[in-house]
């Protein structure tokens, strides 16, 4: 697919893309229930590093190789995931933009300068190719199966509904997935206590919040213990249902 550079002088042609019609606005400036819907149109877009740099904090319990093979895999389900969204990928690693271009995705190649700056500048070239919703996903995922229905959820409803939707990681710190609209100057803060961030950064600028807790888009890939999910650990419950709202 295209590669995207930041300097590029012609527009690409616009992707195909899924489209809701509800509508998401802030808090202070919320039409009446009756104004008429907007089209939404979201797409997905996922930072990979390299590979063979993936999942350091493993390194006690499997060797480089391993690592890389389990990056490359999880990041594959992830792609997936997005089931007929259009999917961008935010990477400064020629394997990496060679492995999402295969698999029919967009390539945005930034230079490595850490994840909040790279999902900040994937955010800002989304909004000129005319989406209004972007779904940032981790690509450590290994369970997950569809990041789609998130689009509709952070359309909201006809009387107004959640703007900013995230789905954090199993231990409510971290922010696997987190939808936000283009339209506002989001300042992102991945790393420790992301979820918590990220609320308050919903807040700030007058957006509606929803968390939703989901078992497969939960369970990410960081320290030895998460692995337990490959050998039939007890800690995922596949007969509890998928997704639902907490807050």
């Amino acid at each position: 697919m295209t590669s995207i550079d930041a300097g590029r002088k012609q527009r690409r042609r616009r992707p195909e893309h899924r489209e809701t019609t509800r509508r998401c606005e802030s808090r202070s400036n919320r039409p009446d229930a009756g104004a008429s819907l907007r089209r939404v149109v979201a797409a997905v877009l996922i930072p990979i590093k390299s590979f063979d740099l993936a999942k350091g904090r493993l390194r006690d319990a499997m060797p480089a190789n391993e690592r890389a093979s389990l990056a490359r895999s999880m990041a594959a389900t992830v792609v997936r995931a997005a089931n007929g969204l259009s999917v961008w990928v935010v990477c400064g690693d020629a394997e990496v933009a060679g492995f999402a271009a295969k698999r029919g995705a967009n390539v945005i190649w930034r230079e490595p300068r850490g994840l909040n700056i790279a999902v900040s500048e994937g955010l800002d070239l989304l909004r000129t190719e005319g989406f209004d919703r972007v779904i940032v996903s981790h690509a450590d995922l290994p369970l997950a199966t569809d990041l789609s229905w998130l689009a509709d959820e952070s359309a909201g409803s006809d009387a107004g509904g959640p703007c900013v939707v995230l789905v954090p990681d199993r231990r409510d710190d971290g922010s696997n997935v987190l939808v936000v609209p283009t339209s506002c100057d989001f300042q992102f803060a991945y790393g420790p206590g992301s979820a918590r961030a990220h609320q308050s950064e919903a807040r700030r600028l007058g957006l509606t919040f929803s968390t939703i807790s989901d078992q497969r888009l939960g369970w990410d890939i960081d320290v030895p213990e998460d692995l337990a999910v490959f050998s039939g650990g007890d800690f995922f419950n596949p007969t509890l249902p998928t997704h639902g709202a907490l807050s």
